[in-house]
């Protein structure tokens, strides 16, 4: 039977900063770095291993891998990062810090924007300090201005169907270490939830996403390793 666990970064700096953080790049705080040890050791203590990794681009993401990695023993297992696992692009709301972005827009244009399904926020304007385009690990790639859940999804997918699928059906563990919305394009896929439900499908930090899966990669059962 495939297993697959799902692993959403420790909490970050702006996470911590309450601000919109997208495919900008933060590191996680001190909290954050204890929750990716802490899920390390309980995967290992409730004996879980892996064959296989995958992650985004952004440090946050590949830092919790790494000490969740660490913690387990297992720093030497494969890793494939790749920007179609990267968090949602919040365009240009990319740095605001929420409760002023609420106070200048209004709290329901802010919920619109976080919380539809196909509407993104405005984009990033041209020159903008958050502008990706001269970053080296994002050459060749058009890097989106802005980014609903439904264009995460877009770009996910394809990515799950072409390299982490294939890799459970060769019978590898596979670990995931992403981002909310990038996690929701995959819990979304796997659990079969609708479009106007997974939009409010919270997915903690640092806490494992143990999916149980049949051979065709059907979701058998989907639980929190904490509560078990």
């Amino acid at each position: 039977m495939p297993m697959l666990v799902l692993i959403r970064h420790g909490q970050s700096a702006w996470n911590l900063e309450n601000r919109f953080t997208g495919w900008w790049d933060v590191d996680v705080t001190e909290k954050g770095a204890e929750e990716a040890r802490l899920a390390g050791e309980l995967m290992s203590a409730k004996g879980l291993d892996f064959d296989m990794c995958f992650t985004s681009l952004q440090t946050r993401a590949i830092k919790t891998l790494n000490l969740a990695l660490e913690a387990m023993g297992r720093l030497w297992l494969p890793v494939e990062k790749d920007w179609r696992l990267n968090e949602r692009h919040y365009g240009g709301l990319t740095g605001l810090n929420k409760a002023e972005t609420a106070a200048k827009h209004g709290d329901e244009q802010v919920h619109i924007w976080r919380r539809s399904f196909d509407i993104p926020p405005p984009p990033l304007e041209p020159g903008s300090e958050y502008d990706l385009s001269k970053d080296r690990r994002y050459a060749g790639i058009a890097i989106p201005n802005t980014e609903s859940l439904k264009d995460t999804i877009a770009r996910v997918l394809p990515y799950w169907d072409g390299r982490i699928a294939p890799a459970l059906k060769q019978g590898q563990r596979v670990l995931i270490s992403a981002h909310g919305n990038s996690l929701r394009a995959l819990v979304k896929h796997l659990s079969n939830i609708p479009d106007d439900e997974i939009t409010g499908l919270e997915i903690p930090t640092g806490q494992p996403i143990v999916y149980q899966l049949d051979d065709q990669l059907n979701a058998i059962d989907r639980y929190y390793l904490s509560e078990r």
